[in-house]
Order: structure tokens, then sequence, then C-alpha cells
């Protein structure tokens, strides 16, 4: 038996209808219809998949993390910028490039959450993003294997083979 699908994550949300204005603002993330748990709880569609938000009194856990695919990274950088959530404390640095050209965004959510952004190629970042971006091999050394890791694994595989 073996799993076939990422479902939905679930983030833990201080102030429910901001977290869900957070996600629906940033990500373009629409609510649906949900389950009364008992407690207040969000859920949230995001392509075919879903974050579910609940309102809890935890506190954020500083390295965990979900993360987004966007198919906008520029506006997505710039919104997180003017609202003050890039964040660099965890990693380093907000902005990374992977070896394999990938873009990372880290920033948090109003509830502390770390929210990881990716788009698979940095070449179609603007320039004045681009001139934040911090490559992930200029700081630590990268070997063959590390230079094959990909966070996009469909278009690897999309990718003919060279002779």
């Amino acid at each position: 038996m073996a799993a076939t699908n990422l479902n939905h994550v679930s983030v833990s949300a201080k102030d429910l209808e901001e977290s869900a204005r957070f996600y629906g603002e940033l990500f373009g993330m629409e609510r649906i219809p949900t389950p009364n748990f008992g407690f207040p709880v969000v859920w949230m569609r995001v392509g075919d998949l879903q974050v579910h938000l609940f309102q809890r009194d935890v506190e954020a856990p500083v390295y965990h993390h979900l993360a987004l695919t966007v198919d906008d990274p520029n506006t997505v950088y710039r919104k997180a910028r003017e609202l003050g959530v890039l964040d660099s404390r965890t990693n380093g640095h907000h902005l990374r490039e992977l070896p394999d050209g990938a873009m990372q965004l880290y920033l948090r959510d109003p509830s502390g959450n770390l929210v990881e952004v990716d788009y698979p190629d940095v070449t179609h970042l603007a320039p004045d993003v681009r001139a934040d971006l911090q490559r992930l091999g200029d700081l630590y050394p990268q070997d063959e294997v590390n230079r094959k890791a990909t966070l996009f694994l469909a278009l690897r595989e999309e990718q003919p083979a060279t002779a």
C-alpha cells in the first residue's frame, strides 16, 4: 500500500479570518465548504489540494513549513515585501536560488507559520527580484548529487535525456 498524493496541509491560525484573508490575497486561495469540527476551521483550495486553517492557541514551529508553487513569483515577492512578511532569520536569507535554478522565497503568515514559495526558474524573475537572490551554491558546497536535486520532479521527468 502506498500514498498516491498529498491531500492537504493543516496550519494553525491565531486569528482565523486574518489568516484566511492572507492566504486568499497573497496566493489566490479560495474558501471551500468546511465541516464543523467543534472548533474554528477554514478549508481553502489551492489547485487540486487544500490548506486547512485551524484556530488553536499554539505557537508556530520555527522550521516546519508548507511550500506553495506560484505562477507569478515577482508579484508574490513584491506583495510579501510590502506586507513586511519576508523571513530572513530562519534560513539566513529570504530568497534563494537552488542548484537546479529554482527559486525559494521564505515568509511568515500572520500567525508566524513559515511559508516557502517556490518557482521552477529564476531566469523568469524580474531584475529587482533577482537582485535580492542568494545562490545556495555560493553558501554551501554542492556535490554532483546535490546538483541533481529538484523541487519540481514533474519538470525534471519531462526533460528529454541528453546524449
